[in-house]
């Protein structure tokens, strides 16, 4: 009785294991039948019913790396970045040494603008594989955006030597180097870059500006004619030609290559727009009235209506002026000046014209806009703050023109400009500012006489 009460229950058990590995087998097909089904659902952009069968495989298989990182796909495309981002990380954490999801996760963030964790995902997966050129390039292109130029150098320099014909790596370690101030050295990845990929019009591009940099105008003209001759129905690249052939002196060849572009295209407003400048710097450095009678002529259909741009309307402007139409001409540069976005140029022209005018609240409100937009590098700043300041104070604002003159003295202000913010000070009811201006006016000139005089004439500090 006891080999059949043993019997029996290995028959059990053996029956239980069949089971158990019946119904494992079908788990494991029921599985497999839902990856494939969301393999083909994601093949042809069927994303929710693609996510539902990667859903399903989860659901059998927790710890499936696979059906983690479909999913994440799915939900990338289907436009849901923060779901996708999960479960990449969730396939990640399953198969820490799969690089895969940590590559998406790395474009996921890059779409989103989030360079830094970008270059995060993608220094991980490099770390994992150093020979994938693909995220070597990605890295550097996120710590580029993410404002590391010299740190981008490295991986995309990694990503060139990794893969001899990746042009894109080369233009983007080009890019990288000029940020990072080696312009010699991007010239060379640039130059790498063209070779690999003549019609990379963005490098050449990039190349031409470099040329003009550094003085090689000849090399620089040849690039813009490569992508002229690249883009032939893309008028501005014949205008960019021109406007580089009349920067090297060569003013007729400027106005052949435009007059050949009008041609093709006669309403063009970057064509004629780019011909007037050529004829208004070459008349203007001439004196040619002939040249500065065609400039107008060029530049006035593209003042006004649809076509008007900023550009032609401050050159027209500009050109009346010197034309000796001095109210017509003013009155074009203020229209320039309020069409966006502004150049800085406008402003200093309407500036101009507005003094010769007599009109200084026009004069100064341009040169503080002129300031508003001006880098803080730029070295005209301080000049144009202390005309701001004169300005002020022929217009009676006395507060105005200590604050203008404040910023065009900086730290290492004139004796003589601090005697006139004292004075502007004084004026303007400001009596412990005006003390201060002194102070610091005498310590740079003990014995500046007016800065003498304002200190007896001020009272004591309390």
């Amino acid at each position: 009785m006891a080999r059949t009460l043993a019997a029996a229950l290995l028959l059990t058990a053996v029956v239980g294991g069949l089971v158990v590995a019946g119904l494992s087998v079908q788990r494991d097909l029921r599985y497999q039948d839902l990856v494939a089904s969301g393999n083909r659902a994601l093949a042809t952009d069927q994303t929710f019913a693609a996510i539902e069968s990667f859903s399903g495989a989860i659901a059998l298989r927790e710890d499936s790396m696979v059906a983690y990182l479909r999913r994440g796909e799915a939900y990338r495309k289907r436009g849901e970045p923060e779901a996708a981002l999960r479960d990449f990380r969730a396939a990640s954490r399953i198969d820490r040494n799969a690089v895969k999801p940590l590559e998406l996760m790395g474009d996921v963030e890059y779409d989103l603008g989030r360079f830094g964790k970008a270059a995060d995902a993608y220094r991980r997966c490099a770390g994992i594989d150093d020979g994938n050129a693909r995220v070597q390039y990605k890295l550097g292109l996120a710590l580029f955006r993410a404002g590391d130029a010299a740190g981008a150098a490295v991986p995309l320099r990694r990503a060139a030597a990794l893969d001899a014909r990746m042009a894109e790596a080369r233009y983007a370690l080009g890019l990288s180097l000029r940020r990072a101030g080696r312009r010699d050295e991007s010239i060379q990845a640039l130059e790498e870059a063209v070779k690999l990929s003549p019609a990379m019009s963005a490098a050449r591009e990039a190349l031409a500006e470099l040329y003009a940099e550094a003085g090689r105008t000849a090399e620089g003209i040849v690039q813009l004619e490569a992508i002229a001759a690249l883009e032939p129905d893309r008028p501005e690249r014949q205008a960019a030609v021109g406007l580089a052939q009349a920067r090297a002196g060569r003013t007729d060849l400027a106005v052949g290559v435009l007059g050949r572009a009008a041609e093709r295209y006669p309403d063009n407003a970057v064509i004629y727009v780019a011909l007037g400048r050529v004829w208004f710097e070459s008349a203007e450095r001439s004196r040619d009235r002939v040249g500065l009678r065609k400039a107008i002529g060029a530049l006035e259909p593209f003042t006004s209506g649809p076509s008007a741009t900023g550009e032609a309307a401050a050159l027209y402007g500009r050109a009346l002026v010197t034309s000796g139409e001095l109210l017509r001409g003013e009155a074009m540069l203020r229209q320039a000046a309020e069409m966006l976005p502004v150049s800085p140029d406008t402003l200093l022209w309407l500036a101009d014209a507005a003094e010769r005018m007599g009109h200084y609240p026009v004069v100064r409100s341009a040169l503080e806009r002129w300031a508003a937009i001006a880098p803080e590098s730029d070295p005209n700043l301080p000049a144009v703050y202390e005309r701001v300041g004169d300005l002020a104070m022929r217009l009676g604002d006395p507060a105005a023109a200590a604050r203008a003159w404040q910023l065009a003295a900086g730290p290492s202000a004139s004796a003589a400009l601090l005697s006139r913010i004292a004075q502007a000070e004084l004026s303007a009811g400001n009596v412990d500012a005006a003390r201060a201006a002194v102070a610091r006016g005498l310590a740079r000139d003990p014995r500046h006489p007016v800065l003498l005089a304002l200190q007896r004439k001020l009272p004591q500090a309390p």
